[in-house]
């Protein structure tokens, strides 16, 4: 018998739904079905939401199942909800019967809030008495407590932890570490927004005994260097920890430890913690039971002191933490031509190491190091891309060191490191004695690809570990040197691909929250930071506001809006979006850009020289000009969705002006661009710039001249680079994008992978044939925005898109070429897994695919066959199917492969 059912519910954004910072959280559900059940719609849903001393259910009217209203009261501080969800709908089978169909009620989700107000904090902000300098790192403080539960109540019913830091913290009771979580509280931007996470500690706590609660603090973000400046103390010199322990009895009594200036503090056995530069910690000078003795001497430790609360606001986010995602060993442990100890972990990968200590000799203090490198060059670590980066950890070896030893407050960007000092006579640790442990938000992954081609599937892996390893905290351009930072036009360019792969809703939403506190800051000027948090000096380096990276005020809530479907971020977003529009771009009598921006534009056009990377082939303000319209555009569809009629007059008027100011100043009659290059033809086709179908064909006809031309090799730097396989695609050059993606020599996609990349380089050349780092100063192994190449993979090769933001509706139109014979693709959307895959039979001359759409879905398909039917608006037929399981077949013939190459110049005649 067919069924659909409730695969999950989940709250907001939010990772779990617990310790949630919504009172009135929305709700959400996925849906399955089996393959029997077809065309499936809800028409309407049950939530029944149990809270402690009642359980009501509220029956809605309504086909939505993604982020509906939480229908009854607000929940309170601390409260928890248990939420089942029952969904109604119909089914219509081939023949048009309609049946109605329900699901059961979903397993209960539980939901908990943590402290929404300021005033249910009664903890003090408390550090150490002991002083520090600001021109050095500042080695990480041990804060403890001792404290005795209340006798005579009962059994402990809940426990929980609220607990942040100015710095990064590791907290302990009773030994126990508490939470999963690394690098907490994660960076924002602590001037507006402090993150504060919640644990159940239940568990660790022990009754009619002594416990102990510890606190271990690091510099991190807050503290440490920052920057290619090397700026320290950005926000403050003081680390410090806020901590708030509430134990719940039976007895209806609760008990309350908070930290204050009666904890006490000492200097850990870490000495020196750093982002950029690693982290060394004396065995020697460990404090055995510190977190976990009571009686444990403190008679050496100092006491604290209470700071005032933080100004910031303090929040509990919907971004997932940074967790130890993989382990991964060693492939090879070897010695280098110099002599040098060399781990060769075959995958470059942002995290840190897990070391099984030697044994010492028989005086303590020996020294053993860990250098981290992302490549090698000439056989040796390569350490020239690292800049002012020294990412080496050390450990001093003692009688009293633990067996096992990994740093706490740091993380490196590698894939090889060098051992230095290791205590045997070969100098080499074993295969089980040293491993790398993979740190990324924890975000869920939502998007898989893969191809018949292993070298694209390989690009696509690539993709996928860059991404992880920037994903962390905030998103970064790089994991290796001295930078780090969350710079906003990667971002921009690479959030469609983002969004496909992972869940980013939480992560970039919570980013996106630091942009518009920062950029609307007094005396910003409505001009975002280039990197966020913004740890640029005043002023940045360029000073003028810049297109493309500033664009991600407008471009970035829209893609977030598309992937998901949520009008709240633009809503939450509006004010930072206008502010940009309205008073951060500057602007010409013409209404485009003022001429005398200077732009990063196509940013690392392969043609650029290695110390000058904006110098690229197509002008930095034609692409400022073409993005112009496109933002303007796209204001004016957020500004109609939250209903600001003037706002949608006014910026309608004004995005047709500039788009007439845009053909006029670039474009010819016949559809010639001023900047005959490839990205620009790439953004006017992309973003819809030419006024007819005839200038429409006349750019693709160029583009494709210079696609040739350039011998199929890359020819476009971070504008250029996610639009031009699109820009082809929708042309009907996809030939032409498959030569593309499968060209191998140097600039092109796959050049990296024949040289053994295992992530998305910073450069298409970061790493020279001859196997020589590229001279350039700024060259990372680790950059995941030349690879938003992905998003034309999973929409094009692998065929789905959404036709609606939230993918309640979609197409499929995979477009088979180049010698990639079979694709697959699988997405789980906000309302549930979409699976496509595709074989492409040349010899039986046959297209056959098969698809799953998950209920409450449809979806229009759009085989090869119909690629030449349209309607009669001209576009293109396809195939209207409701939710199931589909096998589609249809003729195919190929086109010619490889695309025949037009290498004579073409001659146009100017138009004027």
């Amino acid at each position: 018998m067919a069924s659909v059912y409730v695969q999950s519910v989940t709250f907001e954004h939010h990772p779990t739904g617990f310790g949630i910072g919504h009172a009135s959280p929305r709700i959400s559900w996925r849906l399955a079905a089996d393959e029997n059940t077809k065309n499936w719609i809800q028409d309407s849903y049950e939530i029944e939401i149990a809270r402690l001393d009642s359980s009501e259910t509220y029956r809605v009217e309504s086909s939505e199942s993604v982020l509906v209203p939480w229908p009854g009261n607000a929940l309170q501080s601390r409260e928890i909800a248990s939420v089942k969800v029952r969904s109604h709908g119909k089914t219509t089978d081939a023949a048009g019967q309609v049946t109605t169909m329900s699901t059961e009620w979903s397993s209960p989700a539980t939901v908990e809030v943590a402290l929404l107000d300021k005033g249910d904090w009664t903890a003090k902000l408390t550090t150490s008495a002991l002083a520090s300098n600001e021109n050095e790192t500042i080695r990480p403080i041990l804060f403890r407590k001792s404290f005795s539960l209340p006798e005579n109540e009962g059994e402990i019913s809940k426990a929980r932890l609220y607990i942040t830091a100015h710095g990064l913290y590791e907290a302990f009771l009773n030994g126990q570490r508490i939470g999963t979580e690394e690098m907490a509280p994660g960076w924002t931007s602590y001037g507006h927004r402090l993150l504060y996470q919640s644990f159940d500690v239940k568990a660790a706590l022990a009754s009619g005994k002594p416990n102990v609660f510890g606190v271990e603090v690091g510099e991190g973000w807050f503290a440490g260097r920052l920057g290619m400046e090397g700026r320290r103390c950005f926000y403050g010199s003081r680390l410090a920890c806020l901590a708030q322990l509430e134990v719940s009895f039976a007895s209806g009594h609760v008990y309350t430890l908070v930290s204050d200036g009666t904890w006490k503090c000492h200097q850990s056995g870490t000495t020196r913690s750093e982002i950029y530069d690693g982290e060394d910690y004396d065995s020697r000078e460990g404090k055995q039971g510190w977190n976990s003795d009571p009686s444990f001497d403190e008679n050496s430790w100092t006491v604290t002191e209470e700071l005032e609360f933080p100004p910031a606001k303090l929040l509990a986010s919907d971004t997932p933490p940074v967790r130890t995602k993989e382990t991964v060993s060693p492939i090879k442990i070897f010695k280098s031509k110099s002599g040098k100890t060399l781990v060769d972990f075959g995958q470059n990968l942002v995290g840190r190491l897990l070391v099984n200590l030697p044994k010492a000799t028989s005086v303590d203090g020996q020294t053993v190091s860990f250098s981290h490198a992302e490549v090698l060059e000439r056989d040796e670590l390569g350490t020239r891309p690292l800049r002012g980066a020294k990412p080496i950890d050390r450990v001093i070896l003692s009688q009293g060191q633990p067996s096992q030893w990994s740093p706490k407050f740091t993380f490196h960007g590698f894939r090889y490191v060098q051992v230095d000092g290791w205590p045997t006579e070969d100098g080499m640790p074993g295969q089980d004695d040293i491993k790398a442990l993979v740190l990324h938000s924890d975000m869920t992954r939502t998007g898989w690809f893969s191809c018949s081609d292993s070298l694209v599937n390989q690009l696509h892996e690539n993709v996928v570990w860059s991404m992880k390893g920037n994903f962390l905290s905030v998103p970064t351009d790089c994991p290796q040197r001295d930078e780090r930072l969350g710079w906003t036009g990667d971002i921009q360019v690479f959030c469609p691909s983002a969004s496909f792969l992972f869940n980013t809703q939480g992560f970039l939403g919570s980013w996106l929250d630091d942009v518009s506190a920062e950029q609307l800051e007094d005396g910003k000027n409505g001009v975002p930071g280039l990197v966020v948090p913004d740890v640029f000096g005043k002023p940045p380096i360029p000073p003028d506001p810049q297109s493309v990276w500033h664009d991600v005020t407008v471009l970035t809530p829209w893609d977030l809006y598309n992937s998901s479907g949520d009008v709240e971020i633009l809503r939450r977003q509006y004010a930072s979006m206008k502010a940009w529009v309205d008073q951060g771009i500057p602007r010409g009598s013409n209404g485009l850009w003022d001429q005398n921006a200077w732009q990063f534009g196509d940013w690392l056009d392969p043609a650029a020289p290695p110390a000058e990377p904006a110098m690229a082939r197509t002008d930095g303000i034609l692409v400022a000009d073409a993005y112009l319209v496109r933002v303007l555009e796209t204001i004016v569809k957020v500004s109609s969705l939250l209903g600001e009629t003037e706002d949608t007059e006014r910026y309608g008027k004004e995005a047709a002006s500039v788009r007439k100011a845009f053909g006029q100043e670039y474009i010819t009659p016949s559809g010639l661009l001023v900047g005959d290059t490839q990205t620009a033809h790439a953004l006017a086709i992309c973003f819809g710039l030419y006024d007819g179908k005839h200038q429409v064909a006349k750019s693709a006809s160029r583009l494709a001249h210079l696609v040739h031309a350039d011998k199929y090799r890359i020819a476009t730097g971070f504008a250029g680079t996610p639009l031009i396989t699109h820009a082809l695609s929708d042309t009907g050059n996809y030939q032409l994008a498959y030569r593309m993606l499968l060209e191998k020599s140097c600039p092109s996609w796959l050049y990296p992978i024949t040289m053994g990349a295992t992530t998305i380089w910073e450069r298409w050349d970061s790493m020279l044939p001859d196997g020589s780092i590229n001279t350039g100063q700024m060259t990372s192994f680790n950059h995941y925005a030349l690879g938003s190449v992905a998003n034309w993979l999973h929409k094009n090769v692998g065929g789905i898109s959404p036709l609606e933001p939230g993918w309640r509706k979609i197409q499929v139109r995979p477009v088979p070429g180049g010698t990639i014979t079979s694709a697959k693709v699988e997405y789980d959307s906000p309302y549930g897994r979409i699976e496509c895959s595709w074989e492409a039979g040349e010899a039986d001359g046959t297209f056959n695919m098969v698809l799953v759409v998950p209920p409450n879905v449809e979806a229009v398909v759009i085989l090869p066959s119909d690629w030449n039917e349209t309607d009669t608006d001209g576009m293109e037929k396809g195939t209207a199917i409701g939710s199931g399981k589909y096998q589609f077949s249809c003729p195919y013939r190929p086109a010619a492969w490889p695309p025949k190459a037009e290498l004579a110049r073409s001659t146009y005649r100017l138009e004027v």
